[in-house]
C-alpha cells in the first residue's frame, strides 16, 4: 500500500557533493516523519537523519552533522539529502523511511560509494 523509492546515489571522490531523493507514493494521508538511515557492509545500520512533516523540524546523527541536511517537499511526499564533504567512512546503502499513522515503512536504498 505504501511505496518509498530513492534515487541520487553514485561513486564520488572524497570531499565531494550528492544528493539524495526520496519519493513517499500509495495510501499516504498524512505523514507523520521521514528519516534517512544507512547501512555498510559488516556494520549495523545506522540512523542518518529525519525531519517531521508539520513543522519540518529536523534531527542528525552527530557524524553527519554540519556536512549533510535534510529537507522535504511536502506537495509531493519527498525527502532530500544534501551530502556535502563526504568521507570514505559515508560508504553505505542509503534507506529511507516514513512514519504514517498505519506504521513505519521502507525504501530498498540507494547506494553511495566515496572512493578515490
Amino acid at each position: 500500500q505504501v511505496q518509498l523509492v530513492e534515487s541520487g546515489g553514485g561513486l564520488v571522490q572524497p570531499g565531494g557533493s550528492l544528493r539524495l531523493s526520496c519519493a513517499a507514493s500509495g495510501s499516504i494521508f498524512s505523514i507523520y516523519t521521514m528519516a534517512w538511515y544507512r547501512q555498510a557492509p559488516g556494520k549495523e545500520g545506522e540512523f542518518v537523519a529525519a525531519i517531521s512533516w508539520g513543522g519540518g523540524s529536523t534531527d542528525y546523527a552527530n557524524s553527519v552533522k554540519g556536512r549533510f541536511t535534510i529537507s522535504r517537499d511536502t506537495a509531493k511526499n519527498t525527502i532530500f539529502l544534501q551530502m556535502n564533504s563526504l568521507k570514505s567512512e559515508d560508504t553505505a546503502a542509503y534507506v529511507c523511511t516514513v512514519v504514517l499513522p498505519t506504521g513505519r515503512y521502507w525504501g530498498q536504498g540507494t547506494q553511495v560509494t566515496v572512493s578515490s
